[in-house]
């Protein structure tokens, strides 16, 4: 591992998916040379969902890599450099910035976006990962509609397996909720909204119970789900317990609404501030700087930041705020510092 900075940017985006690739357009727009380093999931959680219906300017829909793909090209043709690479550890104490490279590549930066977005939690389970997008999904709003008319079955136990399961009434046949324990942990608003949504027929609650393989094919999808209950809860931790139930359930769509965890490790030895699940903390409000952190110099952008929303389009208008923000920066910050200098030292001269 090197220590030495194989050379100095002005600006580095730290992850590819939506978020990252817009702030790149526009940062490449305003001359600042942006570096994106693509992560450990090149293109983002959009790379997961086969069809997008709902990002704007496509009618028809377009597939996640190729909308992905299109803002590469997008951002390469304004200027921009993508690399390989995941950011391990980022030193912010000192000006500039260095930024080290889970290969033990170093650079140094003058401006850093954190665009590096949040990671669904997953099961698992058999079946999960073959079946991600083709009847697998962690984003109901993604999308619910393409399953209209199925059964769908939602894991979790919530308010975003809440939510995501009253979204779903609009599309489902009958929505099933697998929770693992008895009591659900979401708030008792979306609780008393389910609720209401099994008195109507629509849901369909099942306690003390987890999915343990998910049976289909990319070509046909989900056809049918493996869950086990038992009456004390945690029933995978009692498979060879007699009173566990085994359980088959027909369902055209198995939607993960278990969780997400930010990718901000590689600022965890910065003063950069997060809440308890390791979100990062900006300035927010209704004016300029939205996206600023604790450190000056260093943004936050998309599903890094923002736990409720996480759709690609709010992802980009982030991504843009955070590029302009360090525009903002770049030029205030960075570019007026070798004037002021050489200004002081001519007045020294005199």
């Amino acid at each position: 591992m090197t220590d030495e900075a194989v050379e100095h940017r002005r600006l580095i985006i730290a992850g590819s998916g939506i978020a990252g690739l817009s702030a790149a357009i526009y940062a490449a727009r305003s001359n600042n040379d942006p570096l994106v380093l693509e992560g450990g999931e090149p293109g983002g959680q959009l790379t997961l969902t086969t069809d997008v219906a709902n990002y704007p300017g496509f009618p028809d829909g377009i597939s996640g890599p190729d909308l992905v793909n299109n803002m590469k090209e997008q951002a390469r043709q304004f200027g921009t450099e993508i690399d390989h690479g995941v950011v391990t550890e980022v030193e912010a104490d000192d000006r500039p910035f260095r930024v080290e490279l889970r290969d033990g590549t170093v650079y140094t930066c003058d401006g850093l976006i954190a665009a590096s977005g949040a990671s669904a939690r997953t099961l698992g389970i058999p079946g999960e990962d073959e079946l991600m997008g083709f009847g697998v999904s962690t984003c109901a709003t993604c999308d619910g509609a393409f399953f209209r008319g199925e059964d769908m079955l939602v894991v979790g136990g919530g308010d975003a397996a809440m939510e995501e399961a009253n979204f779903l009434t609009k599309f489902a046949d009958t929505v099933y909720i697998a929770h693992r324990r008895e009591n659900f942990r979401a708030e008792d608003y979306w609780v008393d909204r389910i609720h209401e949504k099994v008195d109507d027929g629509e849901v369909k609650i099942l306690k003390n119970t987890e999915a343990v393989e998910i049976h289909g094919t990319e070509e046909d999808g989900v056809d049918h789900v493996d869950l086990v209950r038992h009456h004390e809860g945690h029933p995978t931790n009692k498979l060879d317990d007699p009173g566990t139930e085994q359980l088959q359930l027909d369902v055209g769509a198995v939607f993960l609404a278990i969780g997400h965890t930010p990718n901000t490790e590689y600022l965890d030895g910065t003063s950069v501030e997060m809440d308890d699940a390791g979100y990062l903390q900006t300035q927010g409000g209704d004016g300029g700087g939205q996206t600023k952190t604790a450190i000056e110099g260093i943004f936050g952008a998309g599903d890094v930041v923002d736990h409720h929303y996480q759709q690609a389009a709010t992802a980009g208008g982030m991504g843009v705020k955070a590029a302009l923000d360090a525009d903002d920066y770049l030029e205030e910050a960075v570019t007026a510092a070798p004037a002021e200098a050489e200004s002081a030292s001519a007045e020294a001269d005199d």
